[in-house]
């Protein structure tokens, strides 16, 4: 069935095609040099650990890439908006569009249903893949590039309290009665407040209760001594399941996964609004990809000869980029409660909605 939305089948397969080229061609580009200059400054990191060389250097490229490509493909569907009406633009494509009675929106609609699909893509893309490759890679960091850890499951970055007391862990893996922690580190604290000695283990186990620590190092801080212990069991009070609740880390978690967790908190009485704000992200983020052919498409339309060609590219990466800032602002305010989750995550998305589709009816429709 025609649409009078889209423009012919054959105007709207040629303009999809060399747009998911452009989009594709652009992404390779930045995700190689982008790539690249993180490999410089992270590769003596890894190659100073004993035994760590080439394999671990493509493991580290593959848990990062993955992070490259979801953070920069808005960006790539930005500039190949640029490029591709650039280039139609100057090749007079768009005038002879226009001239057999197209409109701006039958213009843009090819690009426009290829970006949805690149959305929908990506959100496929980080739920599946770029969460675990995120997990391990923080898990990996935090073990400072030393044994890569087996699975995605490892949590990295682990600090609870039990009373005054502290338990910090470098790496969590497993759950329940199983759960294990890695390079731990227990602060005592004296009725004032004040740390009355520190316990320092590479390992941890769940006794229930407690958590014994093996092969400990004891520090008392009033006599400065330092003793060796084979075993010692602190935190009685601390279960697996808060430690659990404590080593969510949203960029980690897929999104029905994330949904569960922010159930247990609001169970417990814990705040949410970071979350929640990272959960409806989610889905608002992939969406940007969506925008990038609106803001951009100011650059498809006046004639090339007028002189004007290279400001109207200028002005749609400005609108774009300035999405993406506005967009960090508020999922950041959304993150400390200064604006309630949904807001957060979906005002950017609806303001450069709006003002994209402004500016394409009163400079073309």
């Amino acid at each position: 069935m025609h649409l009078d939305f889209f423009p012919s089948r054959t105007l709207t397969l040629y303009l999809a095609k060399l747009f998911v080229v452009r989009i594709f061609a652009v992404l390779v580009m930045l995700v190689l040099v982008l790539m690249m200059l993180d490999l410089l400054s992270t590769s003596g990191e890894i190659l100073s650990v004993e035994g760590n060389g080439q394999g671990e250097l493509w493991t580290y490229v593959s848990l990062r890439v993955p992070q490259l490509v979801m953070r920069f493909l808005p960006y790539s569907v930005l500039l190949a908006t640029i490029i591709s009406l650039v280039t139609l633009n100057q090749n007079s494509e768009v005038i002879a569009m226009k001239a057999a009675g197209l409109s701006a929106h039958q213009v843009l609609a090819p690009l426009l249903l290829t970006a949805l699909v690149v959305s929908a893509v990506t959100f496929v893309f980080n739920e599946r893949v770029v969460t675990r490759a995120t997990a391990t890679l923080k898990a990996w960091e935090a073990t400072e590039y030393g044994a890569v850890p087996p699975d995605a499951d490892t949590r990295a970055n682990v600090y609870i309290t039990d009373g005054t007391n502290i338990l910090t862990a470098r790496t969590v893996s497993g759950s329940g009665d199983a759960m294990q922690l890695g390079q731990v580190t227990w602060y005592a604290r004296a009725p004032g407040g004040t740390i009355s000695e520190q316990i320092r283990a590479p390992s941890a186990r769940y006794l229930g209760p407690g958590w014994e620590l093996q092969d400990a190092q004891k520090f008392e801080v009033g006599t400065a001594s330092t003793s060796e212990l084979a075993t010692v069991v602190v935190g009685e009070g601390l279960s697996p399941a808060q430690i659990e609740l404590e080593s969510i880390d949203p960029d980690t978690e897929p999104f029905w996964e994330l949904s569960s967790a922010i159930e247990a908190y609001e169970a417990v009485g814990r705040r949410t609004d970071e979350l929640r704000a990272k959960w409806w992200h989610k889905l608002a983020g992939p969406l940007s990809a969506f925008l990038m052919p609106l803001l951009g498409a100011v650059a498809a339309f006046g004639l090339a000869r007028s002189g004007q060609l290279f400001v109207r590219a200028v002005i749609g990466m400005a609108l774009g980029f300035a999405y993406f800032v506005v967009d960090n602002a508020a999922l950041a305010m959304g993150s400390f409660g200064g604006y309630p989750p949904f807001l957060a995550a979906w005002a950017p998305f609806f303001l450069f909605l709006l003002v994209g589709e402004t500016v394409l009816i009163r400079t073309e429709e």
